[in-house]
């Protein structure tokens, strides 16, 4: 891999889970973007309001810094869902290749209430539909996935592409 990857969309989508298998088939280091987000924002989320663009914004810089601190290439998840915050991301040195992990409202859904119980994860599934409304789809700047394809098949495919 010689290009840092933003895994990006909206929460279910299997952005963790692919980052590690990423990072597992290439070496390069895997960050869960929401380890990054301020209490305040963390606060929010677990008491479902959605995230707004000043909230998101520190947030985003922080990784945008992430990716510019590091001289090897890494593997972030962050959600990403509007164009202004890919610019965000992409404003330093380092331009990073978009992975978007796409997938039905039904599918994530589905994806979301699997893991509502667990106490590792603090995005309630009420707020999936203010992420798929917030959601640019991104255009040719970003690698489209589908996730009805396996996270090994996802993996296998950013890895030939």
């Amino acid at each position: 891999m010689n290009q840092s990857v933003v895994l990006m969309g909206v929460s279910g989508c299997g952005k963790s889970t692919v980052g590690k298998l990423l990072s597992a088939r290439t070496g390069a280091e895997f960050f869960d973007g929401d380890d990054f987000h301020p209490e305040q924002n963390v606060r929010k989320m677990t008491s479902g309001i959605p995230l707004n663009d000043e909230d998101r914004r520190g947030w985003l810089e922080t990784l945008c810094n992430l990716l510019n601190n590091h001289d090897e290439p890494i593997i972030i998840a962050c959600s990403a869902l509007k164009q202004n915050y890919r610019d965000i991301l992409a404003s330093g040195h380092i331009t990073p290749r978009f992975v978007y992990l796409e997938g039905t409202k039904e599918l994530l859904q589905e994806r979301a209430n699997a893991r509502a119980n667990q106490e590792d994860h603090f995005m309630p599934t009420t707020l999936l539909d203010s992420q798929l409304d917030t959601l640019e789809q991104p255009g040719l700047d970003a690698l489209t996935i589908s996730i009805e394809d396996s996270p090994e098949q996802i993996t296998e495919t950013i890895l030939a592409s």
